[in-house]
């Protein structure tokens, strides 16, 4: 074997040493544009090709495309097939099973989707510890999605157009513009301001407000970047029915969201940050006709109580930490939300609103273990036809809790069957809301609340493979509007239990190939046996995600 001599090879990079040029070379001058990104590939010791996302690559912004613009792409390829059993309403006419007596049917559904990601980022400066001067983001999605149930009108409104649904759908996502407006210190601290179609989430977990509206957003940072603030306007955009992803063709929606929160790292104790939350929400939809969605069923005003337009003005004012304390990790969340809306949901007259929320997850790590307990508390409306709205409700939660899109209660949408056209808990949502839906519906703080105990783990088998299990207690904080909406005399709180297992495949140790496999089962307590039967609701889901 060859012996190698030191600096002949470098492993770690596979460059292969430079030959030392001979005495009598001769010796050139050759102006490099940009230096420090091209002087390999001009040296030719370099040379890597456009699809190659782990090198020095043009289209990730490691070399810029003029000046100093720098080009960012990332593309992905999401595919979702999701097997599920809920309940599900006999329809009212041209039902499948003719002498079938029951309210509820068969539950069995089948959903698939499919959805193509690009995002495309034009920036101009020095993004290694300052943020660009300039930015430029479009994030267009195109979702094709597929539905098969075992009930007619479950998913479209009129049952001869039977019992499968295939759509597809073009959204934009991002869209907007960053302008980076000042340094206010030598460590860049900064003040920047944004316009457009952005994400937003308020705070840490996605309990109050998880979008991608439209508005207008300052933000920012002070004191090395322990301070850091948003001063931002939104409204709100429609979303496409089947998809939820935004629909610009739609005119925008007259529901706007003014927010103002502040992080404080290091808060009350380092390693530990405070968030504090002013949100203003005011809806005046009510004064709109009224809204239906794709399918045909209607959206706004939903179809409970009354089935009346309405507006409201909320305001919530919250708490927010995340980080630890030692070995102890601590997640907190608290909202408080007052104001009125022109008329309830059971009474034609103005009403008050008054509601509360509180979340905590405390987790422990254990090498490559972490255990997880989970509590979650929202307020229900005890009475539903006096004048004050009790039961908490939040403008558009995407919750990351308790198991998130694991979990069967925050991943599927339970409808309240026999009581009107809306659900319990929304898709990807936790609260027991009763909307018509998360996505187009307005909403309802005339609702029942929910309690949530949790325990959870997060084993980390190896690098490539991750399993999560949850297992959930969930009851309702009180059964007052339930009883009135279903005619129902004393259902009991309890919701039942929900257990779940998620396993996560990264291949190549990146988040360039992510397969997840996750199954759930709600194991029905005796309030949901009153409501829907003994019959054990479940869901599964396979998720791909290919990313470049």
């Amino acid at each position: 074997m060859r012996e190698r001599k030191p600096f002949d090879f470098n492993s770690a990079s596979g460059l292969e040493a430079v030959a030392k040029p001979p005495a009598d070379a001769d010796y050139g001058k050759e102006t490099v544009r940009n230096e420090r990104w091209y002087l390999t590939q001009r040296l030719g010791i370099t040379d890597y090709p456009w699809w190659d996302p782990y090198n020095q690559n043009t289209l990730k912004a490691d070399r810029p495309i003029f000046g100093d613009w720098f080009f960012n792409t990332l593309l992905v390829s999401d595919t979702q097939y999701e097997p599920r059993r809920l309940p599900t309403p006999v329809a009212p006419q041209g039902e499948g099973d003719p002498g079938n007596p029951d309210l509820i049917g068969d539950g069995e559904q089948t959903l698939f989707a499919q959805s193509f990601v690009g995002s495309f980022v034009l920036y101009r400066g020095d993004t290694t510890f300052m943020p660009p001067d300039w930015e430029f983001r479009f994030t267009p999605v195109y979702n094709v999605n597929y539905a098969e149930v075992g009930q007619n009108r479950a998913v479209r409104i009129n049952p001869a157009r039977g019992r499968e649904r295939t759509d597809n759908f073009f959204a934009v996502q991002e869209l907007f513009i960053d302008y980076h407006i000042r340094d206010v210190s030598t460590q860049y601290d900064f003040d920047s301001v944004r316009f457009g179609i952005q994400p937003f989430n308020v705070d840490f977990r996605g309990f109050l407000f998880r979008d991608q509206p439209m508005g207008l957003r300052f933000f920012g940072n002070r004191r090395n970047n322990i301070i850091l603030y948003n001063i931002a306007w939104f409204r709100r955009m429609e979303k496409d029915t089947n998809s939820e992803l935004n629909d610009v063709g739609q005119s925008l929606r007259d529901d706007d969201v003014f927010v103002f929160n502040l992080y404080w790292q290091d808060m009350p104790r380092r390693g530990f940050t405070s968030q504090g939350v002013v949100l203003y929400n005011r809806n005046i939809e009510g004064d709109n006709a009224p809204f239906f969605n794709n399918n045909g069923f209607i959206e706004r005003p939903a179809s409970i109580g009354l089935e009346k337009p309405r507006s409201y003005d909320v305001a919530y004012v919250g708490y927010n930490g995340d980080g630890h304390f030692g070995r102890l990790n601590l997640s907190v969340s608290s909202y408080f939300a007052a104001g009125s809306a022109d008329r309830g949901v059971f009474v034609d007259r103005e009403t008050d609103i008054r509601a509360f929320f509180g979340a905590a997850e405390l987790s422990v790590d254990f090498d490559w273990r972490r255990i997880r307990f989970s509590a979650l508390y929202a307020s229900g409306d005890d009475d539903p036809y006096d004048d004050a709205e009790t039961g908490f409700d939040a403008v558009f939660e995407n919750p990351l809790f308790a198991g998130a899109d694991t979990s069967f209660w925050v991943r599927q949408n339970v409808p309240l069957i026999g009581g009107g056209v809306v659900t319990l808990s929304g898709r990807n949502g936790i609260l027991n809301s009763l909307r018509s839906s998360k996505a187009q519906g307005q909403s309802n703080f005339t609702n029942p609340g929910l309690l949530l105990l949790g325990i959870g783990a997060d084993l980390d088998l190896t690098p490539q493979w991750r399993v999560s299990t949850n297992i959930n207690q969930l009851a309702f904080a009180d059964t007052a509007v339930l009883e009135a909406a279903r005619q129902q005399a004393d259902i009991d709180p309890m919701i039942g239990t929900d257990a779940s297992v998620a396993v996560i495949w990264r291949p190549f140790f990146t988040q360039n190939i992510v397969f997840r496999a996750s199954a759930a089962a709600l194991l029905p307590g005796d309030g949901f046996k009153q409501l829907y039967g003994d019959e054990v609701a479940y869901s599964a889901l396979f998720n791909l995600t290919l990313l470049w």
